[in-house]
C-alpha cells in the first residue's frame, strides 16, 4: 500500500510508516497483519489505487477492519483517487457502485476520508462520515503559468458540455477565454447517466386502459462543433480523469483543424489505461499533465509527452491538520504551491 505519493507524504511529515504487512495468500486472498499496538490512536491509511483496483480496495477494507478490531480510535483513509467514482449515477438497470463502496468503507471501520477531485462533488453525500475533497487545480494552474510559454495566448477547452463547468473555473482563474466541443466526440456518459434510455420508445397501455404516454423521441447528436475561437491559440483541455484517451485524441484533432497550434491536456487523475501512452504519442497532443494521485511511472517511460505535478504537499498538510485538530478551511482558501 505504497507509492510515490505515500513516500512524499511521509518525508514531508517527518514520520515513519506504521509497522504492518499486506500480502496475498497462494489462493489470491489478501492478508493483513498489524505489527504494533494501535489501541486508542488515530491511524491514517494511505492507499493509492494502482491498475489492480479491486485488490487495492480489498487491502483497504481489510486493513481498516484490522485496525478497528485492534481498538484504533480513529481510522482515516487517504485515498487521492477514489475508485468507481464514475459509477455514481443510475444507468439503465445498473447500480450506483460508488455508494456501495462508501457503505463498505464505513462498515469496515473508516471514520473519515481525505481524497482529491471527486468525479462529482455530490459523491460526498454517499458517506456517513466526513469527507475532505481537496483540489488539484491550484497546482495545475501554477504549472500552466510557469511551464507553458505565452500561456496568455491560450484558451481553456471543455471536451464536452459536461466538462464545461470545470473548464470555466480554470478560465476564470487564469483570465482566459473558454471553448466547448459539442457533438459526436463527447463522452457517452452524459447520454445514459440518468436512465433516460430505459423507458421503451413505444406506447404501452398494458394494464392501464386508456393511459397513453408520450412517445420517447430518440436523441440525435449534432455534427461536431467547437463553440469558441481557437484559431492561432494554445488549446488547454481540462478534465478530472484521463483514462481511455480516445475522446482526448479526437478533441485534439478537431482543435488542430480549427487552427490551434499547441494542445495541452490537464487532468488530476492520470489512469492512462491500456495503450493510452502509445495513442498520446502518436496524436496531435503536445503534452499531457497529470498529478501523482495515481502511479503512472511506466506510462511516462512509454510516452515522454506525459508530465507529472506533485500534490503530496496538500495531502501531507491535510493529514497534519486533522491530526492536530486544526481547521481544514485554510486548504480551500489559501493554497500555496511552493515548497
Amino acid at each position: 500500500m505504497s507509492s510515490v505519493t505515500d513516500a512524499s507524504c511521509q518525508s514531508r511529515l517527518g514520520v515513519e510508516l506504521g509497522k504492518s504487512v499486506v500480502f496475498q495468500e497462494p489462493n489470491r486472498e489478501t492478508r493483513v497483519d498489524v505489527k504494533e499496538s494501535v489501541r486508542g490512536q488515530t491511524i491514517f491509511i494511505i492507499q493509492t489505487i494502482p491498475r489492480d483496483v479491486n485488490t487495492a480496495i480489498m487491502e483497504l477494507l481489510i486493513m481498516a477492519y484490522a485496525l478497528k478490531t485492534s481498538c484504533a480510535k480513529n481510522i482515516i483513509g487517504v485515498i487521492p483517487y477514489f475508485p468507481y467514482s464514475k459509477q455514481c449515477k443510475m444507468r439503465k438497470r445498473g447500480s450506483i457502485v460508488c455508494k456501495l463502496l462508501a457503505s463498505m468503507l464505513a462498515k469496515a471501520g473508516l471514520t473519515h476520508i481525505i481524497t482529491m477531485d471527486l468525479h462529482q462533488k455530490e459523491i460526498q453525500g454517499f458517506f456517513s462520515f466526513p469527507v475532505d475533497n481537496l483540489r488539484a487545480s491550484p497546482f495545475l494552474i501554477q504549472y500552466i503559468q510557469e511551464e507553458i510559454p505565452d500561456y496568455r495566448n491560450a484558451i481553456i477547452v471543455a471536451k464536452s458540455p459536461a466538462a464545461a463547468k470545470r473548464a470555466q473555473s480554470y478560465a476564470e482563474r487564469l483570465r482566459l477565454g473558454l471553448a466547448v466541443i459539442h457533438g459526436e466526440a463527447q463522452c457517452a456518459e452524459s447520454d445514459m447517466a440518468d436512465g433516460r434510455h430505459s423507458p421503451p420508445c413505444v406506447r404501452n397501455t398494458t394494464g392501464h386502459t386508456g393511459l397513453e404516454l408520450p412517445l420517447m423521441m430518440a436523441k440525435e447528436k449534432p455534427p461536431i462543433t467547437v463553440v469558441g475561437d481557437v484559431g492561432g491559440r494554445i488549446a488547454i483541455i481540462v478534465d478530472d480523469i484521463i483514462d481511455d484517451v480516445g475522446d482526448f485524441v479526437a478533441a485534439a484533432e478537431i482543435l488542430k483543424e480549427r487552427g490551434a497550434y499547441k494542445i495541452y491536456i490537464m487532468a488530476t487523475h492520470g489512469l492512462l489505461s491500456a495503450d493510452a501512452p502509445r495513442l498520446i504519442e502518436e496524436s496531435a497532443i503536445d503534452e499531457v499533465v497529470v498529478t501523482n494521485t495515481v502511479p503512472h511511472e511506466v506510462q511516462k517511460l512509454q510516452c515522454p509527452k506525459i508530465k507529472t505535478v506533485d500534490v503530496s504537499m496538500i495531502l501531507a498538510e491535510a493529514i497534519r491538520r486533522i491530526h492536530n485538530g486544526e481547521s481544514m478551511a485554510y486548504l480551500f482558501r489559501n493554497i500555496t504551491c511552493g515548497e
